[in-house]
């Protein structure tokens, strides 16, 4: 969890300063990622991996993901970046599981409806409302990465579905950067960022993810992602100086909470 929420991190350490476009470090950091995962995962043989274990749709959620990521991060702050993100992630996952036919319970329902509320109320107009479009952007960097991990969740191979979508993600990330090469910017502290992310906190976190998922249940598995934007909002005080406002300390643990009830409400009645 410190790695992912490292993740947002490095890239408002790297994109709030102007260190480096956000276009670049989309791309630095998936090619990094694709790297590192093509050396864990050299004994497949490349081609297999991208053939047999990558995803065009995966991989094109991937992308999307983390270009809005890098845009959203030019205006917004560390800890509500990854609230945010989180809290549409989980939207996704749940709001196709009712989509499915699930059924949730009345307490479920509670804290959906807790979850959504303090989630409108932390992006309404206000003094210290978050930037529209970064909130765009990042709302649909959540949903896309729902997407992704709804599409990877019945992967026989996880590390091998990874590495072949990070491979295939690197050329639309090419392509990125190719639309907006007027606004090409890279500083070596900013590719140090964008690298870390990719090649750590991205390639080597999501290894260890999946590893470490074999010993929980799925509850326990959402329940723990529960910490990543508390660590992401710590980060981002010691690391860029970030003020936790009283706003997105209410309504983190508002929404927080709320999805925290859903979650453990639906193990119950499972």
């Amino acid at each position: 969890m410190i790695a992912f929420a490292a993740n947002s991190v490095f890239a408002r350490l790297a994109l709030a300063d102007a260190a480096i476009d956000p276009s670049s470090y989309s791309l630095v950091r998936l090619a990094s990622g694709a790297l590192i995962l093509s050396l864990l995962t050299y004994r497949a043989g490349l081609a297999d991996v991208v053939n047999k274990h990558g995803s065009l749709v995966a991989a094109f959620a991937l992308f999307i993901y983390a270009a809005g990521f890098s845009f959203a991060y030019l205006a917004l702050d560390t800890g509500m970046g990854a609230l945010i993100l989180f809290a549409c992630v989980q939207a996704t996952m749940i709001g196709w599981s009712v989509f499915k036919g699930d059924r949730p319970s009345s307490l479920e329902w509670l804290g959906l409806v807790v979850a959504f509320a303090a989630f409108v109320g932390l992006v309404s107009p206000g003094l210290t409302a978050p930037d529209p479009l970064g909130t765009i952007l990042m709302v649909a960097a959540g949903i896309a990465w729902g997407v992704y991990s709804l599409i990877g969740r019945g992967a026989e191979n996880p590390l091998l579905n990874t590495a072949g979508n990070f491979i295939l993600a690197v050329p639309m990330a090419i392509a990125l950067l190719i639309v907006f090469s007027n606004q090409i910017s890279l500083t070596p502290f900013g590719a140090a960022m964008a690298i870390a992310s990719g090649a750590l906190t991205s390639a080597l976190g999501y290894a260890l993810w999946y590893r470490c998922l074999r010993q929980l249940t799925a509850t326990k598995a959402a329940v723990v992602q529960l910490t990543v934007p508390a660590i992401a909002t710590l980060g981002g005080i010691i690391f860029s100086a970030e003020v936790l406002t009283l706003r997105l300390g209410f309504f983190s643990i508002l929404i927080l909470g709320g999805v925290a009830i859903t979650i453990l409400a639906k193990q119950k009645r499972l």
